[in-house]
């Protein structure tokens, strides 16, 4: 465990250094803030605007990451020959790739968690927070950023801790604001469980091919997975029957990333008899179980891999 968990460490030590990471995180915060004025253009639908289209943004761009960070850090470590030197110690190849992918993860779970943070901030200034606690709540997360920052000097000791805090500092400024927080949190801990079924996708991939390919593929896998419902429940006449068939099966070997989008009443209300964190642990749970799937591909396909 302790071998996982080193290789975890500096996964994500060397995945924050990534310039690409850091415009990814300013795109994504930048949409997170547009919302407002597209909110503007709604009818009497404000909240539910800086929501939707806040966690839909969050949605895409940890999915880009995931994808970004799963094709290119296995691949780095062959193309700079560093794996060479790390498979000879005294650790099995499995674990190795279960640490990369928990590196991934926990990046992708940081920038979440911060996205987060900034979401309810969001929401916050539409609900109509006064600007005193406004700039009180903004000072209070950059001046501690600032002085961790100047303390460490590395960003991967401290991101872990201040997004958690940035996270908890946001959740009081929505309290403030009578912000709905359960849909907000619920979507944030499903978003993480995605990114985390996707980056495990993409591992499958790079544990045999090229970083354009895994890519491509992972992509593919993403937007099978999105539309699985569409493919299980389209009606039998429109396609021809073997078609029908053919995209059934597709549909239950992708992930059903269905799961983790669900309607705004599914994490508001007991839709169906069932609470909004049930329905986030079913959920759960389901792409934990996935995730174990491909990992256990991945291994064994990168325990056969010839590195000579």
């Amino acid at each position: 465990m302790s071998r996982i968990l080193a290789v975890a460490l500096n996964t994500f030590r060397e995945a924050v250094r990534d310039k690409v990471l850091y415009g990814v995180v300013g795109l994504a915060s930048g949409s997170l803030v547009f919302t407002l004025a597209l909110a503007q253009l709604s009818l009497n639908q404000e909240a539910r605007v800086v929501t939707d289209v806040g966690l839909a943004s969050i949605s895409l761009f940890s999915i880009v990451i995931a994808v970004f960070l799963g094709s290119s850090l296995l691949y780095k470590e062959i193309e700079r020959k560093t794996l060479y030197v790390i498979l000879p110690k005294p650790i099995e190849r499995w674990e190795f790739l279960v640490g990369k992918f928990f590196g991934i993860s926990l990046t992708g779970a940081v920038f979440v968690t911060i996205m987060g943070a900034i979401q309810l901030w969001v929401a916050s200034v539409q609900a109509g927070i006064s600007t005193t606690a406004l700039l009180v709540g903004s000072a209070t997360s950059i001046l501690t950023f600032c002085a961790a920052f100047y303390r460490w000097r590395d960003a991967s000791a401290i991101l872990v801790p201040w997004s958690g805090f940035a996270l908890a500092i946001g959740t009081m400024a929505a309290t403030r604001a009578h912000v709905p927080l359960t849909p907000i949190v619920a979507q944030l801990v499903l978003v993480v469980v995605e990114l985390s079924v996707v980056a495990s996708v993409a591992l499958v991939f790079s544990s045999f091919s090229t970083p354009f390919l895994t890519g491509a593929f992972t992509t593919g896998v993403f937007l099978l997975g999105r539309s699985a419902d569409s493919m299980i429940t389209m009606p039998a006449r429109s396609v021809p029957h073997e078609i029908k068939v053919l995209l059934t099966a597709l549909a239950w070997v992708v992930p059903n990333d269905d799961l983790f989008v669900p309607g705004y009443l599914t994490l508001t209300t007991h839709a169906g008899g069932v609470s909004p964190w049930s329905y986030v642990a079913q959920a759960s749970g389901y792409g934990v179980c996935y995730i174990v799937v491909m990992l256990a591909l991945a291994s064994a396909i990168f325990a056969r891999r010839d590195f000579a």
